[in-house]
């Protein structure tokens, strides 16, 4: 069973790496890639662990872009994590959250709800910091009912707490991922509201896949996808989203699979696999 699509608490997933690993191989994934957002920190501490788990680790990341105004979420397969570019740019996203986090909580408290950077620290732990960190000390401290609501009413875009971020083109994210020795795939289109026009300038810059079978796609968001993943000779992927049960209970490891020989379509298309 192949996954191309989970996140670790090296960013804003529920378990540390190990456990993902452990947990993906006991749901009968047997290939699973590591896609944090914005960052690789958590792809050493997966590698050990897929090891001893008899699991195929794809070393990825998920980067933020943007695509004709609308936000586009970036998979990179098959990369180098050592790549310095690469740690450069983590290196300045995590600036970037930093600042946008304390904007974020300077607005909270601005609105009467007494939230302190310390408290969004602990619950990151060494992860990139994110709005579902801010989302659970909302929920801790008792002030929105769950992450949900927390978004809803404050976190979600143009929301009450809600703050610009640094946006990369999504031209810039599938360079940043390719030069790393990767393949750049689109997650998720359906929840992104991706139309053939994005696809279309994703494609010309690059990009080798689209994440048709997402969980979040009805039956006709995947024939929709299907379509233009062969109209623009991109290899349909799998990708579970996988978080934890805590922040996205929708989405399970072990629900369904990439078809092998669409995998190994993907992977011939890394610049890797030539160098």
């Amino acid at each position: 069973m192949i996954d191309l699509h989970s996140h670790t608490t090296a960013s804003d997933g529920q378990y540390p790496p190990a456990t993902l690993v452990a947990r993906a191989a006991a749901a009968g994934v047997t290939v699973l890639a590591v896609t944090d957002h914005d960052t690789v920190a958590g792809l050493a501490e997966a590698r050990e662990a897929a090891r001893a788990h008899g699991v195929e680790l794809v070393p990825g990341i998920e980067l933020s872009a943007f695509v004709h105004g609308k936000e586009a979420h970036i998979l990179g397969h098959f990369l180098r994590p050592e790549d310095a570019e690469l740690a450069r740019f983590a290196d300045r996203l995590r600036d970037e959250r930093t600042q946008r986090m304390e904007a974020m909580v300077a607005r909270l408290r601005e609105l009467g709800f007494p939230v302190r950077m310390e408290q969004v620290l602990k619950v990151a732990g060494d992860a990139q910091l994110g709005r579902p960190h801010l989302a659970r000390v909302l929920v801790n401290q008792g002030w929105c009912i769950d992450m949900k609501a927390a978004f809803d009413r404050f976190l979600g875009t143009g929301r009450a707490a809600w703050v610009e971020r640094f946006k990369l083109e999504g031209a810039e994210a599938i360079r940043l991922i390719r030069n790393a020795g990767g393949t750049a795939t689109l997650a998720h289109p359906g929840s992104s509201k991706m139309e053939r026009v994005e696809i279309k300038a994703l494609a010309q810059a690059g990009l080798s896949g689209l994440e048709v079978l997402s969980v979040d796609h009805n039956p006709g968001l995947r024939q929709k996808y299907l379509a233009l993943a062969a109209e623009f000779d991109l290899v349909p992927t799998f990708g579970s989203d996988f978080h934890g049960e805590e922040v996205s209970p929708d989405h399970r490891l072990g629900v369904a699979a990439m078809p092998p020989e669409l995998f190994q379509k993907l992977r011939a298309r890394a610049p890797s696999a030539s160098a």
